[in-house]
């Protein structure tokens, strides 16, 4: 560029609108906020003091907010210090926008700091980007508040607080700056109690920024209520669960020396694990007893789900999967492990058997699969709701089936999930309440919906089967029962009719259904392919062979199991026994809702 003529061409423009206005301020700011644009000869300079002179007209007539946002964008390079000292002259919302958003170097800080107004140069202790030689220069200056002062009325709300042990923050202020090379700050022990006082401004040395970052994190930290204070804690009478919830660490990364001692560990199980022996002390004579993990340990190798058991608290107590590397020094000498311990789960099933690394690789590989498709249905959501532009209808009525079959496919890919970590023991149904007629009335009620088109359906009889309490929570129940009886009913033919009935043997509630003709021509229905009659009821895109053999690890984790004869299926759930064996009405009401 020969001749920079930018700021000619913005000065021959009005700005007779609002808009016309606020584009004109920006263009300036752009010119000459930039350093490189300088005067360079008579009709230069004296084109650059229009621009100064056009830049503070338009700053009347734009509002101090409009001016402070239009600063704050990113869209333009900041730094000429002359323009943020004449934007450190104006309101103060414009000044901090103009102090936080120039770039400068050491030596132009040092010059325009002095050039400042006093009221301005406190909002450079926001910056934490500064120069040391800019820093050392605002602490001769005298600038050391980073806030107002704290409020009378808040230093008596403070005082009428009880100590506590995380102390109180407030705002420091200039006046009140407390010198820490006395070392007189020690705060007060836990112990002993303190009287109620108002806290001073310099007792923190902390914004009221940081005061409000500790605040919550102290919340997370104590949101979590240990048994004793869930009992002392008032609640309101919504119905929820009172007892205190078991915890138990699933998995957890650690640290051991040279020795086999854990030497670090995360922070919520450090101090139960930390110190804890992985192996024993060599003993001359017993290289045959040791473990696959002490075998590893001594030869340095590579750790790879080894089996170890932790004595301890209820958190971290039971069988873990220990998967570590060794690692050694600059030196080359060995200075221990690295690793994550697993829960074993599956009460005590063998996390190394074929079946549970199978289940492993399926879940990894769902695990990259979801990616894609997650990906996918993005993409295919953006086109259909037109984020991006405008797009012609056929685009987004693909995009639109696109987004469908992607989350259908996810659907699915949540199913095959939930099998594996079913059958390999990874999770557990939750304990419950449930009443089975209420719930099975229920759901072929919504079936025969559908199904009364076709003259199909389940015939099941509530008054007969009575109430029938079940031990599995409404949600899993629902989602068996609905699995189960989704499957049989969406097979159905036309005027097909299925009987279903509730029967109780001991502590045991059983749930039997007609299979369909369909599923009775197969040699083994947990493995047919077959499809429902119709889209209306679909209970799972695998097929009903996948969606049975589902419904099967479903009650085999709940307590029962899933049997199959010749022409019927039953499903075997335990029962609940108790006083309070039946599920209030509201409860089912609210299952009925959620259906």
């Amino acid at each position: 560029m020969f001749f920079d003529d930018r700021l000619a061409t913005v000065l021959r423009q009005r700005a007779a609108s609002e808009a016309g206005a606020r584009t004109q301020f920006r263009q300036l700011l752009d010119i000459l906020g930039n350093r490189k644009f300088a005067s360079q000869d008579d009709r230069s300079h004296s084109m650059v003091a229009a621009a100064w002179l056009r830049l503070q007209k338009l700053a009347e007539d734009i509002p101090a907010r409009n001016r402070a946002e239009m600063i704050r964008e990113a869209g333009w390079r900041f730094r000429n210090p002359d323009l943020a000292a004449h934007l450190a002259e104006q309101e103060p919302d414009v000044a901090s926008a103009a102090l936080n958003r120039v770039q400068l170097s050491a030596e132009e800080w040092s010059s325009l700091i002095p050039r400042l107004p006093v009221r301005a140069r406190g909002f450079l202790r926001l910056r934490r980007d500064l120069p040391l030689d800019t820093e050392a220069l605002l602490e001769r200056l005298g600038v050391h508040d980073r806030g107002l002062p704290r409020p009378e009325i808040r230093d008596k709300a403070l005082a009428a607080e009880p100590a506590i042990a995380q102390p109180d923050v407030s705002l420091v202020s200039q006046a009140t700056q407390p010198d820490l090379s006395t070392g007189d700050t020690e705060p007060p022990r836990r112990d002993t109690p303190q009287p109620a006082r108002a806290m001073d401004a310099a007792d923190s040395g902390r914004s009221e920024i940081s005061a409000l970052v500790e605040r919550i994190a102290q919340f997370r930290r104590t949101r979590d209520l240990t048994p004793t204070d869930t009992d002392r804690s008032p609640r309101l009478p919504l119905g929820e669960v009172t007892q205190p919830v078991e915890r138990r660490s699933t998995a957890f990364g650690f640290s051991a020396d040279a020795s086999g001692r854990i030497n670090w560990a995360e922070s919520e199980v450090a101090p139960m694990v930390v110190g804890t022996r992985l192996v024993r002390p060599p003993v001359l004579g017993e290289a045959d007893g040791e473990s696959v993990l002490e075998r590893a340990f001594s030869r340095r190798q590579p750790i790879s789900q080894a089996a170890f058991e932790i004595e301890g608290a209820g958190d971290i107590a039971g069988r873990w999967i220990v998967d570590a590397q060794p690692s050694f020094t600059k030196d080359g000498n060995f200075s221990g492990y690295l690793g994550r311990f697993r829960r074993l789960g599956g009460g005590g099933r063998d996390a190394n058997s074929p079946a549970a690394r199978e289940a492993d690789r399926i879940r990894q590989l769902l695990h990259e699969l979801r990616t894609p498709v997650t990906a996918v249905q993005g993409y295919a959501e953006v086109i259909q709701q037109q984020l991006f532009g405008p797009a012609p209808h056929e685009y987004r009525a693909l995009a639109a089936a696109i987004a469908s079959d992607a989350a259908r496919i996810l659907a699915g890919f949540e199913e095959l999930d939930r099998l594996a970590k079913l059958e390999t023991g990874a999770i557990e149904t939750e304990a419950g309440a449930t009443d089975l007629t209420a719930l099975a009335q229920q759901v072929t009620n919504q079936i025969g919906q559908v199904l009364r088109a076709r003259m199909a359906g389940i015939d099941f009889d509530a008054e007969a089967a009575g109430d029938v309490p079940i031990m599995l929570h409404p949600d899993d129940a629902e989602a068996l029962i609905w699995r189960l009886l989704a499957t049989l009913g969406g097979l159905c033919a036309s005027g097909e009719m299925l009987g279903a009935e509730i029967t109780v043997e001991g502590e045991r509630a059983l749930l039997t259904c007609d299979l369909p003709t369909q599923l009775i021509e197969e040699d083994d229905i947990f493995a047919a392919e077959a499809k429902p009659v119709g889209n209306a009821i679909n209970s799972g895109i695998f097929g009903a062979g996948f969606s049975l053999r589902l419904a099967r690890a479903e009650a085999e984790a709940a307590g029962g199991h899933l049997a199959v004869s010749d022409e019927d299926v039953t499903l075997c759930l335990p029962l609940l026994t108790g006083e309070d064996a039946l599920p209030s009405p509201d409860n089912v009401d609210q299952a009925g809702a959620r259906a």
